[in-house]
């Protein structure tokens, strides 16, 4: 949400947004789905196909999980950042590409970095600007608008009429802790939205697995 914030905010809103997942991604086909590959490069190539930074050209790449990234594609992920050229799988010919490159991790980059996991001069190089988000148990307050939102949501999606959650529910949304962080609220806001048998969501409507937070 705040890579596609940025994306609509910069003067390359009018361009496409591209998000790879690198955590989803297993090591050998990463590098022609970033980079893309020719015909016959491997056994399944059989054409031609660019790769996300040509198809984000001129406009944004989200690399997100970039934590998951193995060494040898840090330094080819390296190259293709300072030179602005990619290389397809199996091809000699580079290709200019202009992206706007925002990354994203939940792993504790910066200790990987000390313990020799993640190249530090390509973290160097991507962290012109770093925005840390705090889980969502230190940011509460949020809680509310995003109920709200996934609640409209989630209503329309099931075709309910579900208008408001009870102060004893949100009173209950404050008191966990959350660790799938807004991802989850988002699936606990559904389910309870199935479960519901009235207009108002209300604490037994939300059947959270953690311990509640201390206050």
């Amino acid at each position: 949400l705040v890579a596609r914030a940025l994306h609509r905010q910069s003067r390359r809103n009018d361009e496409v947004f591209i998000s790879v997942d690198l955590g989803a991604i297993s090591e050998t086909p990463v590098e022609s789905e970033l980079f893309g590959h020719v015909r016959g490069a491997f056994t399944d190539a059989r054409k031609d196909r660019p790769g996300r930074f040509e198809i984000a050209c001129g406009g944004t790449l989200f690399l997100d999980e970039i934590g998951n990234l193995s060494l040898p594609m840090q330094a080819k992920l390296l190259t293709a950042i300072e030179k602005q050229k990619v290389t397809r799988v199996g091809s000699n010919k580079p290709v200019a590409v202009d992206v706007r490159l925002i990354c994203a991790t939940n792993m504790p980059i910066h200790g990987m970095v000390g313990e020799h996991r993640f190249r530090q001069d390509l973290l160097y190089r991507i962290n012109t600007v770093e925005i840390v988000l705090p889980p969502l148990r230190e940011r509460i307050e949020d809680i509310p608008l995003l109920a709200d939102h996934f609640l409209k949501k989630v209503s329309s999606k099931y075709n309910k009429e579900i208008r408001s959650i009870h102060p004893d529910a949100l009173n209950k949304l404050y008191n966990y802790t959350w660790p799938g962080n807004v991802r989850e609220l988002q699936h606990a806001i559904e389910r309870a939205v199935i479960l519901c048998d009235s207009n108002v969501l209300k604490a037994d409507d939300f059947l959270l697995t953690c311990p509640a937070a201390t206050q």
